[in-house]
This record gives structure tokens, sequence and C-alpha cells, in this order.
């Protein structure tokens, strides 16, 4: 698996959720100045770490959707094996 350099964004986001922070967009803009952080979290997901993105309702019952790296499911990982038989990947 390719590494992150350590000096970008995607280093910076990628280590708080490798050590299991839940990051949402506004702390990731407040803390590593990411103003797109799907374009982020689909580079991590693309160097083949699950990123879970999972919702909840805040204080001020606004929606928030809070990334976290987590364990693949069994069908992430067949599905993953099934792309690879049929020469997909």
């Amino acid at each position: 698996m390719k590494h992150f350099n350590p000096e970008t964004k995607t280093f910076k986001l990628f280590n708080a959720m490798y050590n299991g922070e839940a990051v949402t967009a506004s702390a990731a803009q407040k803390r590593f100045g990411i103003k797109n952080i799907s374009a982020e979290v689909s580079r991590i997901r693309q160097n083949g770490y699950a990123v879970y993105a999972n919702t909840r309702v805040a204080g001020n019952n606004a929606k928030v959707t809070e990334y976290v790296i987590g364990k693949p499911s069994r069908a992430i990982v067949a599905a993953g094996y099934k792309a690879m038989s049929l020469g997909l990947v």
C-alpha cells in the first residue's frame, strides 16, 4: 500500500482517523485546512483503507457526517476479490 506524504492534508486527516478519531467536515477545515473532505476521504479509500461515513444528529438538530477508519466488512472484502477475479482491478 502506498504511504502518504507527511506534509499533506491527506496525511494529517488519515493520521487523525487512523488514531481512532471521528472527523467531521467542520473539524477537518479548522484543524487541517481541508475544504473538501470527501475528496481527501476518497484518496484514503483508494489507498486501501475502509473509511466509513457515519451520520448523526448534533445538539442543534443538524445532521453531521463523521468519517472514521474501520475494519472492512466481509462483504466489502469479498467484493474486492470478486472484482480482482474479473480483472476489474
